[in-house]
């Protein structure tokens, strides 16, 4: 019997990650006790079309830029979050924004730690963090810090700064590296490729799929090594809709990505990174 204590924060928290229902979210809560993952979980197993794991919902409102150095061969992306839309549409804020990531670049910061610690002016960005905490009246932060290396990398902001996006490629390629990273923004693949996919989250969709074909009426008494056949093929459709190569670009759903990188000069994705606002 589970002994935490599920608040309607929980509950809502839950609905706005998943678009589950308010009695499923308390239920898939309560069966984890607590455990907001393993509440997502929960809900897929039980059939649901809800969304998969993504870290790209800690800010709720804010602004997310994205800067590349000036030779293109580094990228970096930054979440400065406030509370209120309000705050994250003024000029000023998303200014503050933007001199954060101008420092970020200048300073050649690998991580959020040391962006923190980086001074513009006379105060460094964690005192000018508090600063604008103090003279708004909302809590603000940053909350999230990314840096791609590569030969050559393209950046993206998308909408009103709600996404920012980095991609790492193997050579120059500009046009290629915007239509890549518009199409990140968009579709939200889990890895570059079904090589890169992290072996958790194989792992995870691997057993939601065998938990719900054992649920299928369809599917009763059938062998365990059948069903593990079948959940290799299930397998398949997630990497093709889940992995940014294998996915129908946007542009041009006649062809994947991979093909569409191969017509524009033979270019491969190395890495990428995608921060948004939740």
């Amino acid at each position: 019997m589970s002994t935490v204590t599920i608040s309607a924060a929980d509950i809502n928290k839950l609905r706005q990650a998943t678009g589950a229902g308010m009695m499923d979210c308390r239920k898939a809560l309560t069966e984890t006790n607590g455990d907001f993952e393993a509440a997502i979980d929960w809900l897929r197993k039980q059939g649901q079309k809800v969304a998969a794991k993504r870290s790209d919902r800690e800010a709720k409102e804010g602004v997310v830029i994205a800067k590349t150095t000036a030779d293109n061969k580094t990228g970096i992306v930054v979440c400065v979050s406030c509370e209120t839309d309000f705050v994250s549409k003024n000029a000023d804020f998303v200014a503050f924004g933007q001199s954060i990531a101008d420092a970020a670049i200048a300073n050649n910061v690998a991580n959020l730690d040391q962006l923190m610690e980086v001074k513009i002016g006379d105060l460094t960005v964690k005192a000018l963090v508090d600063e604008k905490l103090a003279t708004i009246g909302e809590k603000i932060g940053i909350t999230k810090f990314e840096r791609i290396d590569a030969p050559f990398v393209a950046s993206y902001i998308h909408g009103a700064y709600r996404i920012g996006v980095l991609v790492g490629m193997d050579k120059e390629a500009a046009e290629a590296g915007k239509d890549v990273a518009m199409q990140i923004a968009a579709l939200n693949p889990v890895a570059v490729d079904a090589a890169s996919v992290p072996a958790e989250v194989i792992a995870r969709e691997k057993d939601i799929i065998m938990e719900l074909m054992k649920q299928d009426p369809k599917m009763a008494g059938k062998p365990d090594e059948m069903l593990a056949k079948i959940a290799e093929g299930k397998m398949g459709a997630f990497f093709k809709e889940q992995t940014l190569t294998a996915q129908a670009f946007v542009k041009d759903g006649s062809k994947t990505v991979e093909q569409y990188l191969k017509d524009s000069g033979d270019v491969k994705v190395t890495s990428f990174k995608r921060v948004a606002l939740g």
